[in-house]
């Protein structure tokens, strides 16, 4: 059992929540956490947003609040406050709302404590860094009221939401398996020697709930993404957009029963420890096959995608690639193959089929919108005004079912075997190991209590 948090951490929230209160015309206070990578893209859409202000921009890397500072205010016209310690920002009172984008490892503890201090959560995807926390953050979200965004975003382009309903209304046929791919080219992150802690760097800070290790340039900036510490691996960091698409096509809303996953880490010398390559498959009760390869080595596009997915139907098949597209598949007696006559054309047809492949129908724009970029973030910020969680596009119960598939994905490849798991315990049943890596060891003080 895990040590429960230090007092003050763990307790219910001393700032109680303002939204409900408030008229949905009131300014919302928000503030952007983690901003060196993608929280740079939070503060400038949050920022040109009418009646939301980034009150609070908050980073254990001091060297990076001058610049975002001047950008806050060369876009909204007012200065953000800066913060180094995301547990002083949420006992600011006139703070309503967070938005991470911090390392994976840190997602699902940040979450949780702002759910505790009242405040409402977008938090960018993989939402958890091991799958017992994504359950932690969904309790939390629900004990205490709070408006959670996972930040899954193509929920809410107005395409993809039109190719969605496409699929879920089998208007192509009923798809009985899917595959996703993300072919991301990485470069490598060569070998990189221990060094002194840059000044305005909280190194503390920023491993948090990991293990301390030495500084290295390669552990921070990014470099995170390569270490199993703080990584959920490139499965978890851009296959989780692709997965989450197929789970929601699929109309999935229960975990799967097997995994398997393959791959390794080739053709790189590098202190990188994740792999570079995994091949994942996923099989649902109901006998439901998906497919998720992910590499961040050069690799041929599959389909025309170097990103994208496709949904098998006994019609054809549905694609992401043009925009997304549906390709009718027919088979036709190939009179050809018959080189020894004698055989009637119905045994022909069994055995040596024609397949041709054309258009199939075209996928309606079923859904509008707006900027596809800015468009989950507003999502966000209307349902923080109307508290409503069900208007989410991407509440965090659907941003934990689909990380946990990365994390499945991840144990699998990990322990090396095809594993059975139970959906409704979330547990792989008689299996230790594999059950060891669903949670994690945290280092105090950043402990992620039992009891949330």
């Amino acid at each position: 059992m895990q040590k429960a948090m230090a007092a003050g951490l763990v307790a219910a929230p001393a700032v109680r929540p303002a939204w409900g209160r408030q008229s949905p015309n009131d300014t919302v206070r928000l503030a952007v956490v983690g901003f060196r990578g993608r929280g740079r893209d939070h503060y400038q859409i949050f920022a040109k947003m009418p009646g939301v202000r980034v009150a609070y921009l908050c980073d254990v890397d001091e060297r990076l609040f001058a610049p975002a500072v001047a950008e806050v205010e060369q876009l909204a016209g007012y200065r953000p406050e800066t913060v180094v310690d995301f547990r002083k920002l949420i006992e600011r009172k006139d703070l309503d709302a967070v938005s991470i984008a911090t390392p994976d490892h840190w997602h699902a503890l940040q979450t949780v404590w702002a759910c505790q201090a009242g405040k409402d959560v977008y938090v960018e995807k993989p939402v958890s860094y091991v799958l017992r926390e994504g359950r932690k953050m969904v309790e939390a979200a629900r004990k205490y009221n709070r408006i959670v965004q996972a930040g899954l975003n193509r929920r809410s382009e107005p395409r993809v939401r039109s190719a969605m309903r496409f699929v879920q209304e089998e208007r192509f046929g009923p798809a009985y398996r899917a595959k996703a791919v993300v072919y991301r080219g990485r470069t490598s992150i060569g070998r990189a020697q221990e060094s002194s802690i840059p000044e305005g760097v909280h190194w503390d800070l920023y491993l948090g709930p990991a293990p301390y290790r030495a500084f290295t340039p390669n552990r921070f900036h990014y470099g995170w993404h390569f270490f199993w510490d703080t990584s959920t691996t490139e499965v978890g960091n851009n296959g989780v957009h692709m997965i989450d698409l197929v789970r929601w096509g699929l109309k999935k809303q229960a975990h799967p029963v097997k995994i398997h996953c393959a791959g390794g880490r080739f053709a790189d010398d590098s202190d990188q420890e994740t792999p570079n390559v995994q091949n994942a498959s996923f099989e649902y009760a109901d006998g439901t096959l998906v497919e998720l390869e992910v590499t961040t080595l050069p690799s041929p596009p599959f389909g025309g995608m170097h990103l994208g997915l496709v949904f098998y139907t006994p019609q054809g098949y549905i694609s992401s690639a043009n925009n997304w597209s549906t390709t009718a598949g027919r088979f036709e007696v190939n009179p050809e193959r018959n080189p020894l006559g004698g055989l009637s054309l119905e045994v022909v047809a069994r055995s040596f089929p024609k397949i041709s492949y054309e258009p199939g129908p075209a996928i309606p724009d079923l859904e509008s919108g707006a900027d596809p970029e800015s468009n989950h973030f507003a999502n966000f910020i209307a349902c923080v005004r109307s508290r409503r969680r069900e208007d989410l596009h991407c509440e965090i119960l659907e941003g934990h079912l689909s990380t946990a598939l990365c994390h499945l994905a991840n144990i699998a490849y990990r322990t090396g075997r095809k594993l059975v798991f139970d959906p409704e315990t979330e547990t792989f049943p008689g299996d230790e190991e594999a059950n060891r890596l669903l949670t994690r060891t945290y280092r105090e003080p950043y402990v992620m209590p039992e009891e949330v």
